[in-house]
């Protein structure tokens, strides 16, 4: 009988076993968001600074990286469930770190950057060849991830195999980049495929076009990867977004209107062709002017001074960004406003970390 209740009571204790443990599990999860958003201001995941001289925290620092590329870091967590956490930092006040972030024009999200003479970055973000992102963050990724990767492979081998990306503002784009970089890095057998990744993208500005999007959604599919904004923080609308003709699938009718002309009559063939081409030309002299301006002239006055040995990379003939995850929306209302103002001098009023906690114990609960 004591044999009985004993053999109970270990297989009671491996069924609870899960319900005591902070799981790893593809939920947008209330605590895990706010531990990982106070790091990010706080190198803490307890924000008070009171509670912190009186509390563990249970995330232990076990690396800060120096400052790489454009005055990118990162910090690298363990917790007591043998979980790790890749934490991105966002802009900081130099210009060199905004140039990264006005460093706009798309590049493919499948190709190569020539960092200096000897080395050459190869990196695949995305399937289709039609995917790009930004080029500024995509340079920051291909630092960061050189310095990740034998971090991970050095926690793996001790027996880590779940791993959190997280980053606010600038750090949650890198975030987005550093996710998709690392799933196909595990594809091609480069790292570990039992490895797994959960990303909180917070704040994060717009990381790149449709195709991209579509194939971040895609391979985070089943909740492994979230969005989180805070719907009166403008940081989430940026880069800006000219959706040019050659953006859309072939088979849109609209790219092709001018062969559908080609049928009508000349009248109506030489109208069309008139409106089709004016609207066709505003969004490519648009585009075209954005590359240029935030492209090969932001590279020659700021990028090249920042990051001398640093090819600049061709430039992909799109600024269509899109934003990518699964959208967790933290929505103002009267009690905010009136906490946070509405025209706050502060430009970055609703960006910062007391209006993204407000918001989220008050909407998700603590």
């Amino acid at each position: 009988m004591m044999h009985l209740r004993m053999r109970f009571f270990i297989l009671l204790l491996l069924v609870a076993r899960p319900m005591f443990a902070q799981q790893f599990q593809p939920v947008f999860d209330v605590k895990e968001y706010a531990d990982f958003l106070s790091m990010a201001f706080y190198e803490s995941s307890i924000p008070d600074k009171a509670q912190r001289e009186q509390q563990k925290d249970p995330y232990k620092l076990v690396y800060k990286s120096p400052e790489v590329g454009m005055k990118n870091l990162w910090w690298l967590y363990l917790n007591e469930q043998n979980q790790a956490v890749i934490n991105i930092r966002g802009t900081v006040g130099d210009m060199v770190s905004w140039m990264e972030n006005y460093y706009c024009p798309m590049i493919p999200a499948t190709g190569s950057l020539q960092l200096n003479a000897t080395t050459k970055f190869d990196y695949k973000l995305a399937e289709s060849k039609d995917a790009y992102v930004h080029a500024g963050w995509t340079i920051g990724m291909a630092y960061l991830v050189t310095d990740m990767m034998p971090k991970i492979k050095e926690l793996y081998q001790k027996g880590v195999r779940d791993f959190f990306i997280f980053g606010h503002s600038q750090g949650g784009a890198l975030s987005y980049l550093v996710s998709s970089y690392f799933y196909y890095q595990r594809q091609a057998g480069a790292l570990p495929g039992d490895i797994r990744f959960k990303t909180y993208a917070s704040a994060a500005p717009k990381p790149g076009n449709m195709q991209y999007a579509y194939d971040f959604d895609f391979i985070n599919k089943g909740g492994w990867a979230y969005s989180v904004v805070n719907a009166a923080d403008w940081v989430p609308e940026t880069p800006y977004s000219i959706q040019r003709v050659s953006d859309m699938s072939t088979v849109n009718p609209i790219v092709d209107i001018p062969g559908s002309l080609k049928k009508q009559k000349f009248l109506l063939r030489f109208v069309g062709n008139m409106y089709y081409g004016k609207l066709n030309r505003k969004t490519r002299k648009a585009q075209n002017t954005y590359t240029k301006i935030l492209g090969h002239k932001l590279y020659k006055l700021a990028i090249k001074k920042a990051l001398p040995d640093l090819k600049e990379p061709e430039y992909a003939h799109s600024m269509n960004y899109m934003r990518a995850g699964v959208p967790v929306i933290l929505m103002p209302d009267a009690g905010y406003y009136q906490k946070f103002g509405k025209d706050a001098a502060d430009k970055f009023a609703h960006h910062h970390f007391a209006p993204y906690l407000y918001l989220l114990q008050k909407q998700y609960g603590k």
